[in-house]
């Protein structure tokens, strides 16, 4: 017996000393795994891989926008003459203007029906898995691509418009800034509706079931839940997506390029294509990172607004609206 007990405690001696003794350096276990905090070491390559390709490039064109430079030589410093420049220049202003329209619209487009779609794909409805795969199909196409197809299908005079004047007038959509407006947020929200209904649908199969069966309960509908629940919990994926819209929205380039090439005239003229048309047809490198950096500034600014004005910063609980 003496023997068995001396065995049993040399066995065990090695769990004890795995928790940390002070001046042993080890981390502390988290409580109930047995396993130790991570340390810097895990996140070391995402850390680098984010500094070469994020902070060194803002940086530099945090550089370059008090610069003149037109691609060849050095550099040559400038001051704040840029700026001045981009405060004075009415297309810039009209720019900056259109990309926060383009931005309001598409998120007063693609939210609500980004809500609905992933809400109903949250439900258990005969087909629902077919339907939902179908839907997200333009989600796993490039912008380019995407931009490509409708500038084909919406072309004037051979596209649909040409065959539907009834509904088109002139079926020219993009001589006018209506239309070339309209297209460019149609385009975007059927493109990337399927990603905010994705980020609806995990959201809305977390709500706990047993509110709906307390809701049901008191003679609730299914309206009154949709509005009285649903939407409720929701509150936090709307702000995750509402940013995820606006940064999108404020930096949309692709679509522009391809389908208005900032027409007519500079009616369809965002930020980043301006920026663009400085960099790459001015050659005004300058210009085109102040452009640039002033919208990294426009963009932070309106996401941490809308962070703090929606208390999503204040959020401890890991429930969903809670």
């Amino acid at each position: 017996m003496t023997t068995g007990t001396t065995d049993m405690t040399t066995a065990t001696a090695p769990a004890v000393d795995s928790v940390e003794k002070p001046g042993t350096g080890r981390r502390p276990l988290r409580p109930g795994t047995g396993v130790g905090r991570p340390g810097f070491a895990w996140a070391a390559p995402a850390a680098v891989f984010f500094g070469l390709f994020a902070l060194v490039p803002l940086a530099l064109v945090v550089v370059l926008s008090f610069t003149r430079w037109n691609g060849l030589g050095s550099p040559e410093f400038a001051g704040l003459e840029n700026w001045s420049k981009l405060l004075d220049d009415p297309v810039m202003i009209k720019s900056l203007w259109l990309s926060l329209l383009l931005t309001v619209l598409g998120v007063l487009v693609q939210t609500p029906i980004s809500i609905l779609l992933g809400v109903w794909a949250a439900g258990r409805q005969r087909n629902r898995a077919v339907l939902s795969a179908i839907y997200f199909v333009p989600l796993l196409l490039s912008i380019t691509a995407v931009s490509v197809l409708w500038r084909a299908v919406l072309d004037p005079n051979f596209g649909v418009p040409s065959q539907a004047k009834w509904l088109f007038g002139d079926g020219n959509l993009f001589g006018v800034q209506a239309g070339a407006l309209g297209v460019l947020v149609f385009v975007s929200t059927w493109q990337f509706t399927p990603l905010h209904t994705l980020l609806y649908q995990g959201a809305a199969r977390a709500i706990p079931e047993v509110l709906y069966q307390a809701a049901q309960i008191d003679g609730a509908g299914r309206y009154r839940r949709f509005f009285h629940i649903t939407l409720p919990q929701l509150r936090n994926t709307v702000v995750t997506s509402t940013v995820l819209m606006v940064v999108g929205g404020l930096t949309t380039f692709d679509t522009v390029l391809i389908l208005t090439q900032g027409g007519p005239g500079t009616d369809t003229t965002n930020s980043a294509y301006y920026m663009y048309q400085k960099a790459f047809k001015s050659f005004d490198f300058g210009a085109a990172s102040a452009i640039a950096l002033l919208l990294v500034l426009v963009a932070t600014l309106v996401s941490l607004v809308m962070v703090r004005v929606s208390g999503y910063d204040r959020m401890r609980s890991t429930m969903e609206g809670v």
